[in-house]
């Protein structure tokens, strides 16, 4: 059986990270240089940088993100946010980055997780699906959560997987910071249908959330923001728990 991953994930704004409820309501959860070398030594298996609010002219601050970060740490890390073509996953690969993260790139432009594959590998790729349940339906949300599409959620991440991502990162806008748990319901219809990487996303309150989400679904890895950035979870501590549950962490 493969190891389960636990993934810090630090949403970045004008070079710091924030954290927010359902998307909204950010407030500073400290320097994400800082932070990257922090969860590394805590025992971190990779990280997650998403530049919540990129823009062309924002890229250069990214690229010295990542390149600060790259000096730092010595596990694998994904960047994403303001990824639209193969020239801006180049540079951040080059600089340091290990994966690159596309959301809503992808979503209006498919063929972007083609191209990406055949230039990098699918296994540099990584969609991200930001997915908000609506009367009963699934569907995909762009630009951070600000605008809904009519795309069916599941339908979209098989087609991202056809298309050859090598991951999906889900994050459940319903759950995010809510601390309430994972949405594991969703999470496991999804990871029964794809057979590429389910990263979770949005929910984790305490170490029994991760118990859960693991247990329950089956994904492979289980990622989160406040409850390490805020100290309310060590990641050793959280890999003690998981292993006291019979489930397999490096």
């Amino acid at each position: 059986m493969l190891a389960k991953r636990i993934i810090p994930c630090l949403d970045v704004k004008d070079g710091r990270t924030v954290k927010g409820v359902n998307f909204v309501d950010l407030r500073d959860a400290g320097d994400p240089v800082e932070l990257a070398y922090e969860y590394s030594q805590q025992g971190a298996d990779e990280l997650v940088f998403l530049d919540i609010t990129a823009t062309h002219e924002g890229r250069k601050t990214t690229i010295d993100l990542v390149k600060a970060v790259a000096r730092q740490v010595n596990i694998p890390f994904t960047i994403g946010g303001g990824i639209n073509e193969i020239k801006d996953a180049d540079m951040l690969l080059n600089a340091g980055a290990d994966k690159i993260s596309i959301n809503s790139a992808a979503v209006r432009n498919p063929d972007l997780i083609n191209q990406m594959a055949a230039a990098f590998g699918a296994q540099f790729v990584v969609v991200a699906v930001d997915t908000r349940s609506i009367e009963g339906q699934d569907f995909v949300y762009l630009s951070g959560g600000r605008i809904k599409t009519e795309i069916n959620t599941l339908d979209w991440i098989l087609e991202a997987q056809e298309r050859g991502a090598g991951e999906i990162l889900l994050t459940s806008m319903d759950h995010d910071g809510t601390k309430n748990g994972f949405d594991n319901g969703f999470l496991k219809a999804v990871n029964d249908r794809i057979h590429i990487p389910l990263i979770a996303s949005g929910g984790a309150g305490n170490q029994q959330h991760f118990v859960d989400v693991f247990q329950q679904t089956n994904v492979d890895a289980a990622l989160a923001a406040s409850v390490f950035h805020y100290g309310e979870i060590l990641v050793p501590d959280l890999k003690q728990t998981l292993r006291h549950n019979g489930i397999v962490v490096r």
